[in-house]
């Protein structure tokens, strides 16, 4: 009976350094990544901080997941990053995740349609601060599905992602 409990604890320990390094390598490849890039809430609430650990101060604190976020500079297991108004502060890494998503921007309602031009079907209009699954970029224009709806707006009204920043 000692023997398999000594058999089993080597067992465990030996897949908890595996594991550990695979999450480490994980991490580690992460950071590797150029920056700005950008990722969004995974969670309904989500802590911003003045700092890289938890022992720094709460700056803010959001409640809406898939709000794109811009990672400015990464530090082993946390993000400073920038929301869509301008604040940056850190967030823990495993608070985000890589769905790419967008933010309607600007003034008055953003017009969504059928193809990436505007002379095509109107499908729906947006409110700015609707946020979206971001599915592709062409030219000055990306489609976004909110909630199973989709369509097409002008780059220069999204943000929260490379290409669309380039497209403005």
């Amino acid at each position: 009976m000692l023997r398999r409990s000594i058999g089993s604890a080597i067992l465990l320990a030996s897949l908890t350094a595996l594991l550990s390094g695979v999450l480490n390598f994980e991490s580690a490849r992460a950071q590797d990544r150029p920056t700005p890039f950008w990722l969004s809430l995974k969670f309904d609430e989500v802590r911003m901080r003045v700092g890289p650990s938890q022992q720094y101060p709460i700056d803010w604190l959001y409640k809406r997941q898939g709000l794109p976020m811009k990672v400015v500079r990464e530090r082993e297991g946390w993000s400073l990053v920038q929301d869509p108004d301008g604040t940056q502060g850190w967030i823990a890494d495993s608070q985000l995740a890589a769905s790419r998503t967008a933010m309607i921007v600007g003034e008055g309602l953003a017009t969504l349609h059928e193809e990436p031009q505007a002379a095509s079907k109107l499908r729906w209009r947006a409110e700015p601060g609707v946020v979206g699954k971001l599915l592709r970029c062409r030219e000055s224009w990306c489609e976004i599905d909110v909630a199973g709806r989709s369509g097409w707006v002008a780059a220069d009204r999204l943000w929260g992602d490379d290409e669309v920043a380039s497209a403005r």
